[in-house]
């Protein structure tokens, strides 16, 4: 088991929450892969988009419905603070995931999080697990908690 993985999974267990991590035959790097392996609406898929923040050099973490699109000037809102690209480095940096694969739980670092409210239109959500190949299933507003994420518009 890789090492993003068994975070994610450790993360899960610390947090009490029985959710069952897939691994998928076909990669699950884009939501529209993610949503056609599980088996499930686009919108269904939460996505982790990251930025960097230009104030404070660290990652910011965007978790949109799959259909979604993270507008920068109303993320830069949110945020509090100018946003900027985020390179591979320093997301392997602080979450430990190599993009294709970051999951909203078990990060390296605290992380700031801001939830996309469209998520919670659903019962059941999918996640990267750690790997562009694993998913978990999990409540939204099980996701939001444990993210420690506050709900804000921040789509376009």
């Amino acid at each position: 088991m890789s090492k993003s993985l068994a975070r994610v999974r450790a993360a899960l267990e610390a947090a009490g929450v029985d959710a069952e991590i897939r691994e998928m035959s076909e990669t699950t790097r884009t939501a529209e892969d993610a949503a056609r392996a599980a088996g499930c609406a686009v919108d269904q898929i939460a996505k982790s988009i990251i930025f960097r923040g230009e104030a404070t050099g660290h990652v910011v973490l965007f978790l949109t419905a799959g259909g979604n699109r993270v507008d920068p000037a109303r993320a830069t809102t949110v945020a509090g603070q100018s946003l900027g690209k985020a390179d591979a480095a320093l997301i392997r940096k602080e979450t430990g995931f190599a993009i294709g694969g970051v999951a909203p739980v078990g990060h390296l670092k605290p992380v700031t999080a801001f939830f996309d409210p469209r998520l919670l239109d659903f019962n059941i959500v999918w996640a990267a697990a750690g790997t562009p190949r694993h998913v978990f299933a999990i409540a939204p507003n099980q996701l939001l908690e444990l993210t420690g994420g506050s709900l804000a518009d921040f789509t376009g």
